[in-house]
């Protein structure tokens, strides 16, 4: 059973049974309401906030939406920000980790839901669900092995590999690896609360703001961009050097910068000299083919998945 990909905001929905969807992410929950086929019924964006007032909202838009199509829900999936276990057999199964979001460590997420919404509850990260999701139906379709990272407010990859989502029973912290500073940055300390200057704490949305206010109000030919793309490539020479991924998929609000992702494309050409030839780095390096959907299509797969009866997390 596939997902088909269209959007619907209201129309006669086919049986009883719907299937939700949550991409969670740092800013914003953008939430969906699907057939069990994958076809979106309805659809909303709700800004986060402390973890009770969030949940509420999210609860709310779900009860709408399955009142208003007569339909009652089957199982709901999310792709969550994190650090978050994704461990169906810990007894911490869905619980925020520790986060510099306040309020939001130690909040079970999958607890939450479960008990507001009394369907069954199947959890990954944003980064993971995004990245399956692209492999079903997106830039990294009918690849064997591929890596999600996104680009916001942190930064956090998702890595497919040898049959299976690396990491788990938990997953990646791609965020927090080590990348060479580039000359021009020698100054700037990094936000990362942790390490300072690791690859989120020198390439997130927060580190480009800290150095140079609004990062909208850029120009596409700022130099900071290009010290950007330094860091980006960086990442993704480190994922193709170790996972030997076929396609880096990169989003994020802040790849919506235009020319970004061909600064990082030239800068890694740049640092690889040459050495890696498997396919033309147009290929390897892209932007999401289902565009800001990406997390949300990836918790309704997981949706869908865990209405089959197969264990979660996917992958």
């Amino acid at each position: 059973m596939g997902i088909f990909y269209e959007e619907v905001t209201l129309g006669n929905s086919v049986g009883n049974w719907a299937i939700g969807g949550i991409d969670a992410g740092g800013t914003s929950f953008k939430c969906g309401l699907a057939t069990p086929a994958g076809k979106i019924l309805a659809r909303t964006r709700i800004p986060v906030a402390q973890p009770e007032e969030t949940l509420a909202a999210v609860c709310a838009f779900f009860r709408r939406s399955l009142a208003a199509h007569k339909m009652e829900m089957s199982a709901l999936g999310v792709a969550s920000f994190g650090p978050i276990d994704i461990d169906p057999a810990s007894a911490r199964y869905g619980t925020i980790l520790d986060t510099p979001k306040p309020g939001w460590s130690g909040f079970n997420l999958r607890e939450r839901l479960q008990a507001a919404l009394r369907t069954d509850v199947f959890l990954n990260t944003d980064v993971n669900g995004a990245l399956l999701a692209e492999m079903a139906w997106g830039a990294a379709r009918n690849c064997q092995s591929a890596a999600y990272v996104t680009v916001g407010t942190g930064i956090g990859a998702g890595i497919y590999s040898g049959g299976h989502l690396l990491g788990h029973p938990s997953h990646p912290e791609f965020g927090h690896i080590r990348v060479q500073r580039h000359a021009a940055d020698a100054a700037f300390p990094g936000t990362c609360v942790y390490h300072r200057d690791c690859l989120e704490g020198l390439a997130s949305a927060m580190s480009l703001a800290a150095r140079c206010g609004d990062p909208a109000s850029l120009s596409p030919d700022d130099p900071a961009w290009e010290v950007e793309a330094y860091y980006l490539a960086q990442a993704c020479l480190s994922l193709v050097l170790t996972a030997r991924v076929e396609r880096v998929v990169l989003g994020g609000g802040l790849l919506l910068a235009s020319g970004l992702v061909e600064k990082v494309r030239a800068a890694y050409d740049r640092l690889q000299n040459g050495y890696i030839r498997d396919c033309a780095t147009a290929d390897l390096i892209v932007t999401p083919g289902l565009g800001d959907d990406a997390g949300l299509m990836g918790g309704i797969l997981q949706a869908q998945k865990g209405a089959e009866g197969l264990a979660a997390p996917v992958g």
